[in-house]
């Protein structure tokens, strides 16, 4: 064998050994939950009464969730858009600078997390032909005259009477009690020949689509009770709690679906328990750089969720989950819901039953001009790495 060959012989440029490639392996956060057997619990003197926390997160829940009449305000319009949208894709009239393929309830509201007063349900209209701007404001006329003709027989009061605005998504239908956002959408095989002069944009259609996905995946796997209640105080974290507010309603979803669900035992966790593991988790990184994260079981590729967001942001929410951990420790639960105080709890020194609990700061520093090219390098080799090699395995389960 030739002196500075490689193994197998085939010979070094020059004699010269290759530089060593980087192979990326997902690390999986410290969770205590998955390690109860090694660590077993040991009763504290002056534990946190958990029956307590329970409470309050299930009064928390009530007072998030909307009243029977914003439900059935926003139902009643969700209702009445359906009927005309399905009625226009099996007859669709005058209506000729477009053909509608489907309709599609997605969001908040048909998964059952909605908020009270923010009475919004998202509709997706599926498009055969391309999204142009004339067409989603045609399509938004001929609703709006559509919606009229079908309410002629109804007797209205000043509030039911609808208004149509357009935006770059599609439009809204709107009440003074409730709205119906329509997002448009088109087949998959027409994004590619859209154009930006004339269609709408590329990524919203993408994200349209996505909903959809979401939707029924969240419909076939993250129905049970417990999880609606978990994400519904998590939308609320992240109003109130600026490090939280990059973690999207996706996000959201399927954190609340594996602190709840992903256990040894496969049975729905305790709300208690899983809203402490989701302190927990966060806290231990579990959407940080190197963790495989969630990953977003409606994507092909092993798109762990949490790349969407930057890594200042990523640091940022892993510290103040580190500071909300050790305040909820010791019992300061009602802070963390906005039950009581507010949020100066992750900015400001604060006691609790005689323990001191300092808020922690940034560790991630954003690089200079120079090392910054070659840091994005690095993250683009390790997010292609992280789909050659196939990622997580543990997936949003």
């Amino acid at each position: 064998m030739v002196r500075g060959a490689l193994r197998g012989g085939r010979p070094m440029r020059g004699g010269i050994r290759p530089p060593f490639k980087k192979t990326f392996v997902p690390r999986h956060p410290f969770d205590l939950t998955l390690a109860e057997v090694c660590f077993p619990k040991v009763p504290l003197a002056g534990a946190v009464d958990d029956s307590a926390l329970t409470a309050a997160l299930l009064k928390r829940n009530q007072d998030l969730s909307p009243n029977p009449n914003e439900q059935t305000a926003i139902g009643n319009l969700v209702t009445k858009v359906q009927a005309v949208l399905d009625n226009l894709v099996v007859a669709p009239g005058d209506l000729t600078t477009c053909q509608l393929e489907e309709v599609r309830q997605v969001g908040s509201f048909k998964k059952g997390t909605i908020l009270t007063g923010n009475n919004v349900a998202d509709v997706v209209v599926i498009l055969k032909t391309l999204p142009t701007k004339e067409a989603v404001d045609a399509l938004a006329k001929k609703v709006e005259t559509d919606l009229k003709a079908s309410m002629k027989t109804e007797v209205l009061t000043k509030g039911d009477q609808h208004t149509i605005q357009t935006h770059e998504r599609g439009f809204d239908i709107a009440n003074v009690h409730a709205k119906v956002r329509i997002l448009i959408a088109t087949l998959p095989q027409n994004l590619r020949k859209l154009e930006p002069e004339i269609h709408m944009d590329h990524k919203l259609m993408q994200s349209h689509l996505a909903a959809i996905r979401h939707t029924r995946w969240f419909e076939e796997n993250a129905h049970h009770s417990s999880i609606k209640v978990l994400i519904r105080i998590l939308k609320d974290l992240t109003r109130r709690f600026d490090a939280f507010a990059p973690l999207s309603a996706w996000m959201l979803d399927l954190i609340a679906h594996l602190a709840i669900m992903n256990n040894p035992s496969r049975q729905a966790l305790p709300i208690n328990l899983a809203f402490r593991r989701v302190f927990q988790l966060l806290s231990a990184g579990l959407f940080l750089p190197g963790s495989a994260g969630i990953t977003d079981p409606t994507e092909p590729g092993h798109i762990r969720v949490h790349t969407a967001m930057t890594l200042e942001q990523q640091d940022v929410c892993c510290y103040t989950a580190q500071t909300l951990l050790r305040v909820l420790a010791h019992g300061g639960y009602k802070h963390i819901l906005g039950m009581e105080g507010n949020t100066s709890i992750v900015r400001e020194m604060s006691v609790w039953n005689g323990v001191c609990v300092s808020p922690l700061s940034a560790v991630y520093e954003k690089p200079t001009d120079k090392k910054e090219g070659d840091i994005e390098e690095d993250i683009e080799m390790i997010e292609n790495e992280n789909e050659d090699d196939g990622g997580s395995d543990e997936g949003a389960e």
